[in-house]
């Protein structure tokens, strides 16, 4: 809490212009009145813009004064809170000398620009414009959003894209569904922002550059288009009387059925047969079949989330749906038409205007067409299908799911036939009317021999098996769009054994051998990556493993192969060499860890610094401990067993999960390349033991790293500095040229007598709160002062990503390859371990 408030402090001292803007509107909000309730009729005549108040009535400084009124407590609450985020984020990146004429221009143009396109338009008759043009606004909003996309401007390609992407999104799913005045202001003002940032950046010599999008970026903006129309007609479905050019689409959605009210008031002037035909959609009406109107919108949701992802079953799944509301809106049209025609003109229902059909048409219509089309012509950006079992899984479920909700259907209706309407209905045309029952309602019609049960469990049934239906569509959706083939090819293992002896992957490079690992090669298949896809993050465990010179191709190279699968990558335990790569690509990173480094050739355990180690060395020879080098096939049976039991004694005493990714058990030293040490007492049992893995340069080793580590209950104290100090010493024999005693998570390097503590970042703050938070489950810190004896030199592991957004993800995904087992006791044995 303390940091969050000394943060906040830090952030608000940066940003005294949006602050004063948050106060100044605080202010007007009380001086006019909209602290308290809506803006007052004298309120809007005398401070807000319209064509009504600007061109009519001549006062054109309400084009200045509405940008500094709230309309009402609601948006007076959403403007400061934009002020202080949304405005302070363009503040610190513009500048406050900078920030006051983009505010003030941007602003103006917003709203001078749209009362002027406004008034124009009424004189011409334009539907919205007449339709709005009485319309009066007050709206801090309009400023700060073309401030911000002013702003972008000076944002890093990541943030400027989505800033903008998420921003006109919004502006313009709301002009288009909703059309208040502000909603049109804002856009204007942000486009005005758009244009003013250019200039101000220094990308202004280069003129406008038009850069190829990568296919993760194309498939969040189509990913966008989707939801935007998916989600609109909502808009104007919870705001009736909004004036958008696309409000009608709504009409599709929600309770569209007539009460007995509106059927007695139509009936008592209709002829009879048209009577019935709306007393039949009076009866279609009911819970189940309002929630069923929104079938298109939840499987469009999903589409988008899926096409997010570059999933082709989520490609086809948008452009049925989108070819289904077409259907849908046709036949709507046409069901209103119909009933338009045959009405007297006595009758309340009023002829349909030929603009209105237009309008409508092309909200309904042409919309999802337009989506259609682009979803085919881009259909190669998605082209990431599901393992042939998921998809026969998800037919099994989708079409088991049809036969049994529509054979529940009609033996239930069976027994109920005298009490349909029409009367006489017969079983075979029960089962005719079966697809019905899985369709949206408009869809059906109100013409014909629309079969309705009597009120009961059979019109329940009626009415829910589609939701049922659509409900089990969609999950199982989810999970076919989530499965992903994770296979090894055969004579992945050996090509990258003989890549490894050859050179490459740094000291930790042999983790990438162990189980659960997937591999990506270049095309020469002369280099590759490890990584494990965890929630959608591609996590690799070491260096790239290629030759040297071709580090930046190998890395780039992995990042378009999970761009092409629709994952995030992520570089984790990389050395520093690989930075300026990725800070190339316009990644960012951050210390996960200190790697404990010795150099066997120059070993010499002399000294104050070497006494702990020393005594060990030496009590272990008093008490006739021996060292045996050797590799875990070669070990006898007996020994086999006392390895075993060390293991299993040493997990079955922690209520907590086994560690895994980085951190090798008992299978990972079953490599006949993974050399062993062990301690032997002098009663010839093994007291504790040690696998190193193997670094090699032209199939030699000439580096090894710790890994596994255990030793025996009532083995002497002071051991493991035994046993670690004589494989150093057999090591330098061996003419071994680095020993790495592994990395220690979230440790940090001591810092060297004299010199200053580096300054505090937020991922170091993080890395520590982190290492203080688990020091009582893994004991992460006293591993890392366990190493500390052996006098190494440090070095920096790190992680990089490429967006900043997603550490929350990455964070967790790295949780599950660490902890993938872990149970529900495990995990509340770990809460309990971190709360004490």
């Amino acid at each position: 809490m303390r940091k969050t408030i000394t943060f906040a402090g830090r952030y608000l001292a940066t940003i005294p212009l949006s602050i004063s803007f948050a106060a100044l509107i605080l202010v007007t909000a009380l001086v006019t009145g909209t602290f308290f309730g809506p803006a007052s009729a004298d309120t809007q005549a005398a401070w807000a813009a319209g064509v009504t108040t600007v061109v009519d009535m001549g006062s054109w400084w309400t084009i200045f004064t509405a940008l500094f009124i709230p309309w009402d407590p609601f948006q007076l609450v959403g403007d400061i809170l934009a002020a202080l985020i949304l405005l302070g984020v363009a503040e610190r990146l513009l500048g406050r000398r900078r920030l006051v004429p983009v505010f003030l221009a941007t602003g103006l143009i917003g709203v001078g620009l749209g009362v002027l396109v406004q008034w124009v338009g009424s004189l011409a008759g334009e539907w919205w414009a007449d339709g709005t043009s009485f319309d009066l606004t007050v709206d801090p909003l309009t400023p700060i959003v073309g401030s911000l996309l002013a702003a972008s401007a000076f944002m890093g390609p990541l943030w400027r894209r989505r800033v903008r992407l998420v921003a006109f999104g919004f502006l313009i799913m709301f002009a288009l569904y909703d059309g208040d005045t502000s909603t049109v202001y804002r856009l204007i003002a942000a486009i005005a922002g758009l244009v003013i940032g250019h200039f101000l950046s220094v990308r202004r010599r280069r003129g406008m550059v038009f850069l190829r999008s990568s296919f993760g970026e194309v498939r969040v903006l189509i990913a966008a288009v989707v939801l935007i129309t998916a989600v609109g007609p909502l808009v104007s479905l919870l705001n009736p009387n909004g004036t958008g050019a696309f409000g009608l689409a709504g009409s599709l959605y929600g309770d569209i059925f007539p009460s007995a009210a509106d059927i007695k008031t139509f009936c008592a002037t209709a002829t009879t047969g048209v009577c019935d035909d709306f007393r039949r959609l009076g009866a279609l009406g009911g819970v189940g079949p309002v929630v069923q109107t929104f079938v298109p919108l939840a499987l469009l949701l999903v589409s988008a989330w899926g096409l997010r992802r570059g999933r082709r079953f989520a490609l086809w799944l948008g452009i049925v749906t989108n070819l289904a509301m077409i259907a849908l809106a046709l036949v709507f049209l046409g069901l209103v038409s119909s009933l338009t025609s045959i009405v007297d003109d006595t009758t309340p229902l009023e002829p349909i205007d030929v603009g209105e059909y237009v309008v409508w048409g092309g909200s309904t219509v042409a919309v999802p067409l337009a989506v259609v089309i682009l979803l085919f012509v881009t259909r190669k950006r998605f082209a990431l299908r599901a393992p042939r079992e998921a998809f026969i899984r998800f037919l099994v479920i989708v079409v088991g799911a049809f036969l049994a909700l529509a054979l529940i259907n009609v033996v239930v209706g069976a027994f109920t036939l005298d009490d349909f309407t029409p009367p006489g209905t017969s079983i075979v045309e029960l089962v005719l009317d079966l697809p019905r029952r899985f369709l949206p309602v408009t869809l059906v019609g109100i013409t014909g021999d629309v079969l309705i049960p009597a009120a009961g469990v059979t019109l329940f049934l009626f009415q829910w098996i589609g939701p049922v239906f659509w409900l089990i569509f969609t999950i199982a959706s989810f999970q076919l769009l989530t499965a992903t083939e994770h296979s090894v090819t055969v004579g992945d293992h050996q090509r990258i054994r003989a890549l490894l002896r050859r050179g490459g992957g740094g000291t930790l490079g042999w983790m990438t051998t162990w189980p659960g690992n997937l591999y990506w090669f270049t095309d020469d298949m002369d280099a590759f990556v490890a990584y494990r896809v965890i929630n959608g993050v591609a996590i690799t465990m070491s260096d790239p493993v290629c030759r040297e010179g071709a580090e930046k191709e190998t890395i780039e190279g992995f990042a378009a192969f999970c761009d092409a699968n629709s994952w995030m990558p992520v570089f984790y335990s990389v050395h520093d060499q690989y930075l300026p790569v990725f800070e190339g690509m316009g990644w960012q990173y951050m210390s996960v860890g200190e790697e404990t480094l010795m150099h066997p050739q120059s070993l010499e355990m002399t000294g104050k610094a070497w006494q702990n180690v020393r005594s060990s060395l030496n009590k272990g020879v008093r008490e006739g401990m021996t060292t045996v080098w050797t590799t875990y096939d070669e070990l006898s049976r007996t020994k086999v067993a006392q390895i075993n039991a060390i293991s299993e004694a040493w997990v079955s005493e922690k209520e907590l999960p086994e560690m895994g990714f980085t951190l090798g058990a008992l299978e990972e030293i079953k490599d006949p390349d993974v050399a062993l040490m062990l301690a032997v007492d002098a009663e010839g049992r093994i007291a504790a033991v040690t696998s190193w893995l193997p670094m090699c340069r032209d199939g030699v080793a000439v580096g090894y790293t710790l890994d596994f580590m255990r030793r025996a209950d009532g083995s002497m104290p002071g051991v493991m500095e035994y046993l670690i100090a004589s494989s150093a010493l057999h090591m330098k024999e061996l003419g071994v040229e680095v020993l790495s005693l592994s990395g220690a998570p979230l440790a940090q390097p001591p810092v060297p007598k004299g010199e200053e503590p580096p300054a505090p970042t937020v991922m170091t703050e993080l890395s520590d709160f982190l290492a203080r938070t688990l020091e009582p489950a893994y004991g992460f810190s006293s591993l890392f002062k366990f190493k500390a004896k052996f006098n190494p030199s440090y070095s920096t592991i790190y992680m990089a990503y490429p967006d900043p957004l997603a550490l929350p993800t990455i964070g967790g995904a790295i949780g599950r390859a660490y902890l993938p087992s872990m149970s529900p006791k495990e995990a509340v044995s770990l809460v309990r371990t971190l709360v004490r």
